[in-house]
């Protein structure tokens, strides 16, 4: 979200030095290269790029020193990934190394990370004194605020949702909150402490992943039944007290698999029970195995191994219409069809990491399949003849849907045994 962000800023006639350690990614980036596909006022973020740096109002740079000497406000976004459930906070601490051997006295400093409660005050702030030399609230200014955006909606959501702001000070949390007006036409919410507001970002995150992992549930009762689970949560949701997300193939992306593993370790520290919480998200870490089971069963149906079938995958995206796969659901369920020894063949136009099962189009992944996966809807991924998909694809095709992209009626019509999660 940091690109964004940036821009957010720049388009509002602030000069921006975007930081990063991949050097490829800032050689992109300033060559005008981004593979996101955010818009703003009808503009792809490519061409604001290309515009912002031709204006010099945006650059970037792998020079940590020189990008915090020359500025007067640091925004952190560097993430906090989660490795076999163990979160590692050594990326957000090295940066605030860099920041406090480097700034100036006046600095602002806006933590935007998802971090674990009480990182700022507990771990960043003693850090950035130690290193600094300087007091915090009186030679330089911190200050937490979440990020609230969704990928495909960033510049939008930067301008119109509400904004929550927390400071170590009532000066820190001024100069935080007069920065953020600057892109930010919502309400902005000043928390009575950090901790609040670290707390609300996480909670936020982890609500998502217990609904995903209830509908989940609903979605096996629902089958059981005979009947239509997306229809019935549409129906459900009707009600105005009522928000049911919809099954899919699993919680991807970079923040809500790794939230609960946030609030996990100040949990234990408190000696605070989240077995609901826990459960969910095992529920959750177990939904690739469960997809690849079911394609694994569905081929044997139609008289097919696993280990000599191909298998064709359309989206490798971490959701609709992104071009993100960190943290995939489709990639981890790829990696189970392969260790089954299935041939996997997989199209996502918007998906630019390079991986050795992608296939250059749609009909490639799709000739001669034996069983095709629909994990992410994209643009420029045809969902709409079924006829010619099973025209490419071998006798006695197998279809799991995992998006309802298709109608149950039609797949069979021509020849497909189908499934919808």
């Amino acid at each position: 979200m940091g690109l964004p962000l940036s821009l957010s800023f720049s388009l509002r006639g602030y000069r921006v030095i975007g930081v990063d350690v991949n050097k490829k990614l800032v050689n992109d980036l300033n060559a005008g290269i981004t593979y996101h596909t955010e818009k703003f006022s009808g503009m792809g973020i490519r061409d604001i790029l290309k515009r912002e740096i031709d204006e010099k109002k945006y650059t970037a740079t792998c020079d940590a020193k020189e990008a915090v000497s020359e500025s007067k406000n640091i925004i952190v976004t560097v993430g906090i990934p989660v490795v076999d459930g163990k979160y590692i906070i050594d990326y957000v601490k090295d940066a605030c190394t860099v920041i406090a051997r480097n700034m100036k006295k006046g600095t602002l400093i806006i933590i935007r990370s998802t971090v674990i409660p009480g990182t700022t005050e507990e771990l960043l702030l003693p850090l950035l004194e130690r290193e600094s030399g300087m007091k915090a609230g009186c030679d330089f200014y911190l200050a937490y605020s979440s990020e609230r955006i969704a990928e495909g909606n960033a510049f939008d959501e930067f301008e119109n949702m509400p904004t929550l702001v927390g400071g170590i000070n009532d000066v820190s949390a001024e100069r935080a909150s007069e920065l953020l007006r600057a892109i930010c036409k919502a309400e902005i919410y000043k928390a009575s402490c950090i901790k609040v507001v670290e707390t609300s970002k996480v909670f936020e995150n982890v609500q998502r992943d217990v609904n995903i992992a209830m509908v989940q549930e609903f979605a096996r009762f629902a089958e059981s039944l005979g009947i239509d689970i997306f229809e019935t949560i549409r129906l459900a949701n009707t009600h105005k007290r009522v928000n049911l997300l919809t099954p899919g193939p699993g919680v991807g992306g970079y923040c809500i698999p790794n939230a609960y593993y946030y609030l996990e370790p100040k949990a234990e520290q408190l000696g605070v029970s989240l077995d609901i919480l826990r459960l969910c998200r095992k529920k959750n870490e177990g939904l690739q195995k469960f997809i690849s089971d079911k394609v694994e069963n569905l081929l044997s149906k139609v008289g097919k191994k696993i280990s000599t079938s191909k298998i064709a995958i359309l989206g490798i995206a971490m959701k609709d219409y992104s071009n993100d796969d960190r943290i995939s659901p489709p990639i981890d369920i790829i990696k189970i069809l392969q260790d089954r020894g299935a041939h996997v063949a997989a199209y996502d136009p918007a998906v630019p990491t390079q991986y050795e099962f992608k296939s250059d189009t749609q009909d490639g992944a799709l000739k001669d399949a034996d069983a095709v996966l629909i994990l992410a809807r994209q643009k420029g991924i045809d969902l709409d003849n079924i006829k010619h998909m099973a025209e490419l694809m071998n006798k006695k095709p197998v279809c799991l849907d995992t998006k309802s992209a298709i109608k149950k009626e039609e797949a069979e019509k021509y020849g497909f045994l189908y499934w919808k999660i």
